[in-house]
């Protein structure tokens, strides 16, 4: 069951995080007003930022207390944030609403969407570099840099994305399902948690649980999604409900039946709470967190 206080001190994370967010942001000058304006908008216009505080959460499970963790943050969201503005436009989900705003394209046209969404992946690149001269275990941060380019990359975000779209429409198995999810939506979670982990010094085993637990919160939290995007209303969700029967997308509520989809959740959720007991260290808001992505309504 989650707290009231659990609640009250997301907000108060989710404040910080975006405090952190405005602080890194580009500045304006004379040319560059509406790019930078547009990336402004996607990312500081709603969200609840769970991917850094996930990262951060893991950070401090393992004794991290350095300002390098910051700059990470702010690009794990810009990452996040490029990927939505991108799935978002025309030619991939056209939806016109996010996070309960016009969605980048369709407030600035779907050129500087795109370039909105290019513009935020790059900058989180630049933001994320800064963190290694924030601190003396330059070797852990560009061990961080690495996880976190190939877990958004053709080997994770990117891929999964790259293989849903080109099934949308068309009958799929199991196993190319479970592929976009793990790659698509799982991939971020695993990079948010291994960089905490890798930038606070946890030794090699226990990055790789903490990858394999962040998969399995994944997989659970994209299911989820797929649940209420059939039982949720417009207003708790932020964003038009039922988009992926419009678009035509397998989901594993169409594939699996409503009430399997609901079992799956409830089985990565469990595999996730049983590998974060097995690395015998406590956080117990990382905990309650963990159990607030997996059931959450919106």
């Amino acid at each position: 069951m989650i707290s009231n206080n659990f609640e009250a001190k997301l907000k108060q994370k989710e404040d910080q995080v975006n405090q952190l967010l405005e602080d890194y942001c580009p500045k304006k000058d004379s040319f560059n007003e509406e790019i930078v304006e547009s990336l402004k908008y996607s990312l500081l216009v709603g969200g609840k930022r769970l991917r850094p505080i996930l990262m951060a959460e893991t950070y401090a499970l393992f004794g991290g207390n350095e300002k390098v963790i910051e700059p990470f943050m702010v690009a794990m969201e810009m990452i996040h944030s490029y990927s939505l503005v991108h799935d978002d436009l025309p030619a991939m989900d056209n939806d016109d609403y996010r996070r309960g705003n016009k969605t980048t394209w369709s407030k600035y046209g779907e050129d500087i969407g795109i370039l909105a969404g290019d513009a935020l992946l790059n900058f989180a690149y630049e933001t994320a570099f800064t963190g290694v001269a924030l601190t003396k275990n330059q070797d852990r941060a560009i061990k961080a840099l690495k996880v976190l380019a190939k877990k958004a990359g053709i080997y994770g975000m990117i891929g999964g994305q790259s293989v849903d779209v080109k099934n949308t429409g068309r009958e799929i198995n199991k196993e190319t399902l479970s592929y976009i999810y793990q790659l698509k939506t799982g991939a971020l979670i695993q990079a948010a948690m291994m960089v905490g982990a890798i930038l606070a010094g946890a030794s090699q085993e226990e990055v790789k649980i903490v990858e394999e637990m962040a998969l399995s919160i994944g997989m659970a939290f994209q299911i989820q999604d797929d649940i209420l995007d059939l039982t949720a209303t417009k207003e708790e969700l932020g964003k038009p409900i039922q988009s992926d029967l419009k678009n035509k997308k397998i989901t594993y509520v169409t594939l699996y039946g409503m009430q399997e989809a609901k079992e799956k959740v409830n089985s990565y959720s469990k595999e996730s709470i049983k590998l974060y007991h097995s690395l015998a260290k406590e956080n117990s808001f990382l905990e309650s967190l963990i159990e607030f992505l997996i059931n959450r309504r919106k």
